[in-house]
């Protein structure tokens, strides 16, 4: 299994970075548009795990005890490394000890924490040529939109599945935050 944890959208974000996507495509613009019901904010990618390590991650998740994380996402951005449009996310004080808490409860069962800084973000589309499809994209990216703040009630453990069309998630587990 492939696993990550991830905040889930309200339908008020996914509706209004839908808006937006459907704004900024054009046909043969290069690039592929991410689904809105993959739309996420990865905490930590836990990677390939096996039942006995799945179970440990679970019961180490149920252990998580925070509040509701306030989230606000930010303007739209390009990592131009790996051809993504993205929307960006503010890290919140609670939002990065949400994601300090899970990176530390999976360690204990033998995931190591990626070593990159947690740059919270929603991937939106992919460049299929690593960047080449979003110079086009810069140009219709000129006004940056406003979305709704929400307050994230719990975090999902997915597990992705891999396709030529993309990756397809599906929920495994829910956290609630606000104590148990």
């Amino acid at each position: 299994m492939r696993l990550f944890t991830a905040v889930p959208l309200p339908d008020v974000v996914i509706a209004e970075l839908s808006a937006v996507s459907l704004r900024l495509q054009s046909n043969g613009d290069g690039l592929r548009w991410s689904a809105p019901e993959s739309w996420h904010i990865t905490l930590q990618f836990v990677g390939d795990t096996y039942k006995e390590h799945y179970e440990c991650v679970v019961s180490r998740l149920r252990a998580v005890s925070l509040p509701p994380v306030p989230v606000q996402l930010e303007g739209l951005g390009i990592f131009d490394r790996t051809g993504v449009l993205h929307a960006g996310v503010a890290i919140a004080p609670e939002l990065l000890l949400l994601q300090r808490r899970i990176t530390a409860s999976t360690e204990a069962c033998g995931f190591v924490p990626e070593a990159r800084t947690f740059q919270p973000h929603i991937t939106i589309a992919r460049s299929k040529d690593r960047g080449q499809g979003l110079a086009g994209l810069k140009a219709r990216m000129r006004v940056q939109p406003r979305f709704t703040r929400f307050i994230a009630e719990e975090f999902l453990l997915y597990e992705s599945f891999l396709g030529p069309a993309g990756a397809r998630h599906e929920v495994r587990e829910r956290f609630p935050l606000g104590g148990h």
